[in-house]
């Protein structure tokens, strides 16, 4: 329950106990009960865009794509890229948000929430108070939201997919 190690011992013993007796699944179903129907990189990129326009019009994005070779278990839920580029006098910025193909099969919410994690990059590069803050800002609920998202990947990890 790695994802879960920076939680209250309490809630881990909760969410094992939970995941030992079988109940941890039907738990997050009843809390999400449905997958979103956000499958191609064009739907993707358009939700991201409207999100983004809600909150951020100056940042450009270049690139929102689903990626399969994140490893969203041991390694990242989704990925930020920002790079500078001097061409001719001007600075030219990239930015790009690439999202774990995994999260194509999971609740609107979780992957809102990743979404919001990204955008948050593009203001806060570092995972700071002012970062958490613009989180929260965008979505009321995010800290609720992410701790489901790392239980969910606690049963993954054990059962593996759900939706």
């Amino acid at each position: 329950m790695k994802q879960l190690q920076h939680y209250p011992q309490h809630l881990q013993d909760t969410i094992k106990s939970q995941l030992e007796n079988g109940k941890l699944g039907d738990s997050i179903k009843k809390k999400y009960p449905n997958a979103h129907n956000i499958k191609s990189d064009k739907a993707l990129y358009n939700y991201v865009m409207d999100l983004k326009n809600q909150y951020f019009k100056k940042f450009q994005l270049s690139k929102i794509q689903f990626d399969g070779k994140i490893n969203v278990i041991n390694n990242a839920l989704g990925m930020h890229t920002f790079i500078s580029r001097v061409q001719g006098n001007k600075l030219k910025a990239k930015n790009e948000i690439r999202v774990a193909t995994i999260f194509k099969n999971v609740p609107e919410k979780f992957l809102e929430m990743i979404v919001v994690h990204e955008l948050a990059h593009l203001k806060e590069k570092e995972h700071d108070k002012a970062f958490y803050d613009l989180c929260t800002y965008m979505m009321d609920d995010y800290h609720q939201v992410e701790f489901d998202l790392r239980v969910y990947l606690v049963y993954m990890d054990r059962h593996g997919k759900l939706y």
